[in-house]
């Protein structure tokens, strides 16, 4: 029966679905309102402004809590509060609410220093590159490239528009926990590599930062450290690495450390975050603090500090409240937002945001076996050991913590999950925790078995050193996987294998000489063993599939052609500091009294760590000391032989380096060709310091000609009454040769 519209019930209808063509329309009109402001009709949509220009139009549009909004976090569990707008974090590592009607996306951040972090909490799949030192092994620009564009790629596909990677403290001290999210020693190539990584991974529309600025070269007492070190050393070395990230590519953020410089927090360091990152290096982007590195208002914005991670401890209501009483002046409030937006614009996070996708898991597994193959260092090869004929071997003993089911990988906030867990742990039980030993489900053992079908191959995994010697000795050749785990909030005790590895591998060469040790590491390790075995090769940590990359190794379908960006010292007496100093008491966080943010976001007391050594860092030091290294810098080996030839070098601004490079062995390879020198004596600087390099690609019996044009800052020292670069007039020799210590080819030029 057809309802009548004077009928109670029709009249009740009528006015419901008036009410509800009225909501409709409101919604419609509010959602089209909506769509238009966050769509292209702002002024700043338009492309062809600068980045610059477009944060200009947007700054003024803003209000003061939408620009407060954008300088802090919305908190992390244990470092902060919590805000409830932290709900529509896509489950990184920071979240920072975007601002709908300018049409300004949310800033969605996660980890990533080889990989994307908390893929297992939130469901999710990351590729594990090989780690940061072992990409600077490489010492291969392109694949650095490659390495942050993986990284940027899948940051996307998983929904992220910003990344926490890019790590360039120089190893200072071997011992720090945190080594293997760096790039070896040297601040050339830990400036060039990391600008390269910074380029790949932004060219994927993905805010980039580097990190930890500065001086950040030990993780004991982090929150609480005073480094002491003279500026012109600091600027020669730690800081050079940052100025040549920064000067090589427009890399969007800079992460601010949680020590002491001097007696001022890093994070509210007006001399690093004003004074030399935005003036003298002219730094466009913004700096950001390490989670739980703020420790004001007034003084971290004065200094720099353009945003406050991961909460809003200072740079909530007590920043408004400042800036609302002019202690902090609205155009520095301005200046911090301004830099926040220019960075989106300029990586284009705003005008291509990320889609979820699926991750490309076979693309890559082929990246991370590639970077694996290209940063696996041969440091011994005695008599040709390496590479086995897979049809000559009737067997081989695989033996090592976990060799057969997985490799291990560094840890803290650069840890990736694995997938399926961690490898050696059942099913369903491997959920990856701070500072678990996590180990990638990619088996030495079966991929070796995989290049010699025809040999038997057995696996002990050393828990009983009498047994695993036992099968050594009744194998043809024994590998031995030994490993040091890494990880973030930590140092290293020492740089001796854990576990009474170095026993191990003793007994197991002693039953077989024909004995290959494989390293699983973050950095350098000693080695007792080193003159008992044959054939030594530094994997670091593989990533996904390190156990292929590794097996192509060792059966010769790669030729390696990696060398150390970092000096292997044969005890650690002869490094700098003897040992890491530790902090007192005071200088920690009291568990007793809860919450240890709040004791850390107050102020620890601090506690002095000198660099006296200054700018001796790594080989500079050794070099200047007369201490031999047991692998210099620069150091590796191949399946083929070089030769160095015709050098001569042409004065000019940028100084010409020519020589040739020979291929005189019976295979291709890649020699990585290695330039250095030295400055007049009046510098009174270390013996040579690194100024350029080339990976030289070559067939068997091929010679290429070689140029590198020298960039005279490399060449200069840094002035500090003046405050600048300064190149003394007098000679300078260059050295070009395979290593740090391998060095066939001089000659000297006058420079004036």
């Amino acid at each position: 029966m057809p309802l009548q519209a004077s009928s109670p019930l029709g009249r009740s209808f009528a006015r419901f679905f008036t009410l509800f063509l009225l909501i409709l329309i409101f919604v419609s009109f509010t959602l089209s309102i909506s769509l238009a402001q966050s769509g292209k009709n702002h002024p700043w949509s338009d492309t062809a402004l600068s980045a610059g220009e477009r944060a200009t139009l947007v700054v003024k549009e803003m209000t003061l809590d939408e620009k407060i909004q954008l300088l802090h976090g919305t908190g992390m569990a244990g470092l902060s509060p919590m805000s409830p707008l932290a709900v529509n974090s896509n489950g990184g590592a920071g979240y920072v609410p975007g601002i709908p009607r300018l049409g300004i996306p949310a800033l969605q951040i996660s980890d990533a220093a080889y990989g994307v972090r908390n893929s297992g909490e939130n469901g999710r799949y990351s590729t594990a590159l090989p780690s940061d030192v072992a990409g600077a092994a490489s010492w291969d620009l392109e694949a650095g490239y490659e390495y942050g564009a993986l990284i940027g790629r899948e940051l996307r596909a998983q929904g992220y528009n910003m990344s926490l990677g890019g790590g360039v403290n120089l190893t200072r001290e071997p011992r720090n926990g945190r080594t293997f999210e760096y790039l070896g020693e040297d601040p050339v190539l830990a400036g060039k590599m990391v600008a390269s990584v910074m380029k790949g991974l932004q060219a994927q529309h993905v805010i980039g930062d580097i990190k930890h600025y500065a001086l950040n070269d030990q993780e004991s007492g982090r929150n609480a450290v005073n480094i002491t070190i003279d500026k012109r050393a600091a600027r020669e070395s730690d800081l050079l690495a940052f100025e040549i990230g920064l000067q090589e590519t427009d890399i969007a953020a800079v992460m601010c450390s949680y020590n002491r410089l001097d007696g001022d927090y890093a994070c509210e360091n007006k001399y690093l975050l004003t004074d030399v990152l935005k003036k003298d290096w002219n730094f466009k982007g913004f700096v950001l603090s390490d989670w739980g590195a703020a420790h004001s208002v007034e003084k971290a914005s004065s200094a720099g500090m353009d945003q406050e991670q991961p909460g809003w401890i200072f740079y909530g209501d007590d920043l408004k409240q400042a800036v609302e009483t002019g202690k902090v002046p609205a155009t520095e409030l301005d200046d911090h937002v301004h830099r926040i937006l220019r960075a989106m614009f300029a990586t284009g996070v705003i005008d291509d945001p990320p889609q979820k996708s699926v991750v490309d898991v076979v693309g890559g597994f082929e990246v991370a076996q590639k970077i694996a193959e290209q940063s696996t260092v041969l440091l011994k090869n005695d008599h040709g050991q390496l590479p086995l004929d897979a049809s000559k071997i009737h067997s081989i003993a695989v033996i090592g913590p976990h060799a057969d089911v997985g490799m291990i990988s560094g840890g803290g906030s650069a840890q990736v999950d694995p997938p399926g867990g961690n490898a050696i742990m059942p099913p369903g039980k491997g959920n990856t925790h701070w500072q678990d030993h996590i180990w990638f489900p990619t088996s030495p053992l079966k991929s070796i078995r995989a290049k010699a079908p025809g040999a038997k191959v057995h696996f002990a995994s050393g828990a009983d050193p009498a047994a695993a010697a036992a099968l050594a000795k009744n194998s043809d050749v024994a590998i031995v996987f030994a490993y040091q785990w890494e990880s973030e909030g930590m140092d290293l005790d020492s740089l001796a294998l854990p576990e009474h590895q170095d026993e191990l591998i003793a007994k197991v060469a002693a039953a077989n000489p024909h004995t290959v040790v494989v390293i699983e590491s973050g950095g350098p390790v000693t080695m007792p063993w080193v003159d008992q075995v044959s054939g030594i090769l530094e994997a670091w940590f593989a990533g996904s599939r390190g156990a292929d990359a590794v097996a192509n190794i060792i059966f010769g379908e790669v030729n390696p052609g990696a060398k150390l960006p970092i000096t292997f010292p044969k005890t650690e007496a002869d490094l700098p500091h003897p040992t890491v100093v530790q902090p007192p008491p005071q200088s920690i966080p009291n568990v007793l009294q809860g919450e240890p943010w709040k004791q850390i976001a107050k102020g620890l007391a601090p506690f002095p760590v000198n660099y006296d050594e200054g700018v001796k860092v790594g080989y500079k030091w050794y070099d200047a000391e007369n201490k031999p290294a047991l692998f210099p810098f620069g150091y590796g080996l191949s399946y083929t032989t070089y030769a160095y030839s015709k050098l001569k070098v042409t004065p000019g601004k940028n100084p010409r380096v020519t020589f040739t490079v020979t291929n005189t062995g019976k295979r291709a390879g890649a020699e990585i060709a290695e330039v250095y020198a030295s400055l007049p004596a009046a510098a009174a600087e270390p013996p040579k310091r690194l100024v350029g390099w080339s990976k030289v690609k070559l067939n068997a019996g091929e010679s290429k000609e070689v140029a590198i044009e020298v960039e005279p800052k490399y060449l200069s020292i840094f002035n500090v009454e003046q405050n600048g670069w300064q190149l003394l007039p007098g000679d300078y020799g260059f050295m070009v040769g395979g290593s740090s210590q391998s060095l066939p080819l001089k000659a000297s030029i006058n420079l004036k």
